[in-house]
């Protein structure tokens, strides 16, 4: 019996990890890629105010590059030959709630009050108002262009949201999540789990 117990406890403790290293993400992805297009050479585009800031842009490419390849795209030996160019974007604002959106703001609770120099004291209703830390909402977007037309053929996005700014190790699993039914699409919006690998 006790065993057994062991055995569920152990399954419990390591689905419980791995909900942890999943990133649910709404994702939206739009497109003209044609049916018969194979995915094929590719070239990450900058635009001016990215090549303002290389390091940062190149840490962006690193994110992406994992979820680009799985879709079949490899990168162009010479950039000029790339069949496909490739606009990435990322951005996280900060949505502070106010504690009126939640119809119990208030917070009331029990407190504990102690007065008088004899140190009576008395429980009784709390009223306290929360001031709830900021949300973080989080995106990623990328466009796929042909190369030669500059026609648009897929754009992709996934957003989600949560209490740290930090994104850095988010990317690739948003970039992941992005192009995880490339070139089919699906239903706008639609949530899409991946695993945060570290």
């Amino acid at each position: 019996m006790m065993k057994s117990i062991s055995v569920v406890a152990a399954a419990l403790a390591l689905s419980g990890c791995a909900a942890f290293n999943q990133l649910n993400s709404e994702v939206s992805s739009y497109g003209q890629w044609p049916a018969e297009r194979k995915p094929s050479s590719y070239v990450f585009e900058r635009l001016p105010s990215q090549q303002a800031r290389p390091e940062r842009q190149q840490q962006l490419e690193d994110a992406a590059r994992r979820a680009v390849e799985s879709a079949g795209f490899t990168l162009a030996a010479d950039e000029k030959a790339a069949d496909v160019s490739i606009q990435l974007g990322v951005r996280v604002n900060a949505a502070e709630r106010s504690p009126y959106d939640d119809p119990l703001w208030w917070r009331g609770g029990a407190f504990y009050s102690h007065y008088g120099r004899f140190g009576r004291g008395y429980w009784g209703p709390g009223l306290g108002v929360q001031f709830a830390t900021p949300t973080y909402e989080r995106e990623v977007a990328l466009l796929i262009r042909d190369r030669k037309t500059g026609q648009a053929l897929y754009e992709a996005r996934a957003s989600n949201d949560g209490a740290s700014s930090a994104i850095n190790s988010l990317l690739p699993a948003m970039f992941e999540a992005a192009m995880k039914d490339f070139p089919t699409g699906g239903i706008n919006p639609r949530n899409v789990s991946v695993e945060i690998k570290r």
